[in-house]
């Protein structure tokens, strides 16, 4: 029986992830291949070549071989019916993943997981276009499509349609005054089975027409299927006593920045969590 069919014969234990080069990796990641020097042509062929991973595996004696498909090979798409001269095992050494490659299995678990950042307020009315102009700031953002940025502005029945779309996590937006300095960011989250109560409405009040409580109160009551929801609020310095005071005070311009990071973070956080989930 040749070397081959030992191979073939060796018990293997498949592994969830590995980490290479300080990174951990995962079927589906992409990766750079570094063969080791002296090999035959095809190590030369194939040094410098881009590869998915298919499977990492690890031996009876506890030595870790990766199994890849080249990027450009035309059955790598071939699934269990790919032929084994489409599939190359190497060590772990003579990979180097590719920065910001994400895995196939984490994208599709990322596109799985439906997020709605939802901007209220209203321009005319100084601070309170705090959250209008945090979603204009997130809408040139590089967020996976699975994220919606819109500016619903003081449209509350709009967003009450919207939040029947059955999104894994909403993001409110929106002045928020608490009593705190102006500029100050909160991150809050309302308890979804008492919305009625005093505490809440004063929790989440803010100065137009368009009370997130009312608003989620008035989804719920449309059987929208609420799951996780989220404010990201700003204290204002003013929110003008009358129409037509438009632009931000010093402080709340200046707590912009933070609001997108602490949103960003949040959807970063989540989507990774989701993956989790999904691969467990």
């Amino acid at each position: 029986m040749n070397e081959w069919e030992w191979q073939l014969l060796e018990d293997k234990t498949a592994l969830d992830e590995l980490e290479v080069a300080g990174a951990k990796v995962r079927a589906g990641d992409r990766v750079l291949l570094h063969p080791r020097k002296g090999g035959d042509i095809l190590d030369l062929a194939l040094s410098g070549q881009h590869a998915i991973i298919e499977t990492i595996e690890q031996d009876y004696e506890g030595k870790c071989h990766v199994c890849v498909v080249l990027d450009e090979d035309p059955g790598r798409d071939m699934g269990l019916l790919r032929q084994p001269g489409h599939r190359f095992f190497f060590d772990p050494e003579e990979l180097e993943p590719l920065p910001g490659a994400m895995g196939q299995l984490e994208k599709k678990a990322h596109e799985n997981c439906r997020i709605l950042i939802a901007g209220i307020g209203n321009i005319f009315l100084g601070d309170d276009a705090f959250g209008v102009e945090v979603v204009r700031r997130l809408s040139g953002s590089d967020l996976p499509s699975s994220v919606r940025v819109a500016d619903f502005g003081i449209r509350g029945l709009d967003l009450s349609y919207a939040l029947q779309d059955g999104y894994d996590m909403t993001i409110l937006v929106d002045a928020c005054p608490r009593g705190q300095a102006p500029g100050t960011v909160y991150l809050l989250e309302p308890d979804l089975n008492n919305l009625d109560t005093p505490a809440h409405q004063e929790s989440l009040v803010d100065a137009h027409s368009m009370n997130p409580v009312t608003v989620l109160r008035m989804a719920k009551g449309m059987n929208a299927q609420l799951k996780r929801v989220l404010l990201v609020g700003c204290e204002p310095a003013t929110l003008g006593g009358e129409e037509g005071q438009m632009g931000l005070s010093e402080p709340v311009q200046a707590a912009l920045e933070e609001a997108v990071a602490v949103i960003k973070s949040l959807v970063s956080k989540t989507l990774d969590d989701f993956s989790i989930k999904g691969s467990a």
